[in-house]
């Protein structure tokens, strides 16, 4: 078979990134925060299970992603400002192979579900079409930047009300702060501002892409930038309250705007994008009928957060 570009990449693993490239700083409860010299690739024992290229130009393939525009009408969390678009090209389409996420300062005030919300955006989930219980992501995106921007590459638990469900944030930035990455783990015992969590300084985020990485298993959960880990989550085994990270979640790739954490917004900054080349989940080999990690969770419809 021939091997699109992309393909061929993929056969030749990640460059390593130099950890003095990168400062770390922990935030939290950290479980081995600040591993910057620690590298981070996947397991030979691993196998691909799922992965979108973007290889055709158009909407997001509906068989994997899915318009999340649940909050609209009442408003999102964390007083958010944005309202997620359905299907529409203005916000989320894929071009030249990479998905691109368009945040825009505009009302949609004709659709029915508009919460008087002056922004636009959108939030692509695979729920209900596919989630993992532990494995290694690749998510290599650009960022954007400008003031009042929300961007983030994370998990949830398909079923369980947060925080008891947890919550694997792969990759978290705001652009107000546009030299710096965040990756944080929230959990019942410790979320929102006292999530377990360490931030990484990447002076080029919004010019350049880079790997967002994230190794799950059983014990622990690594995060990592270009084959660099730069937070380290334990399995404390005191419980789900601590780890509750035995069970599916589901991915979620969209631009916030604004909020508590997003901050004030710069009007002048839009249209800003993130563009994603790719998404890749890697998990464990099977071995005949057995295998050490389960490979991916259900693909049907599912009821939760």
């Amino acid at each position: 078979m021939r091997l699109s570009p992309k393909r061929r990449a993929l056969t030749l693993g990640s460059v390593l990134l130099a950890a003095g490239a990168m400062t770390i700083a922990a935030s939290g409860p950290a479980s081995g925060a600040g591993a910057g010299s620690a590298a981070l690739a996947v397991p030979a024992a691993y196998r691909l299970v799922w992965a979108d290229e973007f290889d055709t130009d158009g909407p997001p393939d509906p068989a994997k992603w899915v318009h999340d525009t649940g909050m609209n009408k009442a408003g999102w969390h964390n007083r958010e400002l944005q309202y997620y678009a359905g299907p529409r090209r203005e916000n989320a389409v894929v071009r030249g192979g990479r998905l691109v996420i368009t945040a825009r300062r505009e009302s949609l005030s004709d659709a029915p579900d508009w919460g008087g919300q002056r922004y636009t955006s959108a939030r692509l989930i695979t729920r209900g079409r596919q989630d993992w219980t532990y494995g290694f992501f690749e998510i290599r995106a650009r960022l954007p930047c400008g003031k009042g921007t929300w961007p983030a590459i994370w998990m949830l638990n398909r079923e369980a009300v947060w925080p008891a469900g947890g919550e694997l944030d792969i990759m978290e930035h705001v652009g107000r702060e546009p030299g710096r990455v965040f990756s944080t783990v929230h959990t019942a015992a410790g979320h929102g501002g006292s999530g377990a969590g360490a931030a990484i300084h990447l002076p080029d985020v919004c010019q350049a892409f880079h790997d967002y990485q994230m190794h799950w298993t059983a014990d622990r959960v690594r995060f990592g930038i270009d084959g660099v880990v730069h937070f380290e989550y334990a399995n404390p085994r005191s419980g789900p309250e601590r780890w509750p990270f035995d069970a599916p979640q589901f991915l979620i790739l969209n631009i916030a705007v604004g909020g508590d954490f997003g901050g004030a917004v710069d009007d002048g900054i839009f249209p800003v994008t993130m563009e994603v080349d790719h998404v890749r989940v890697y998990q464990m080999q099977r071995t005949g009928s057995v295998a050490t990690e389960p490979v991916s969770g259900s693909s049907h419809p599912v009821i939760g957060r």
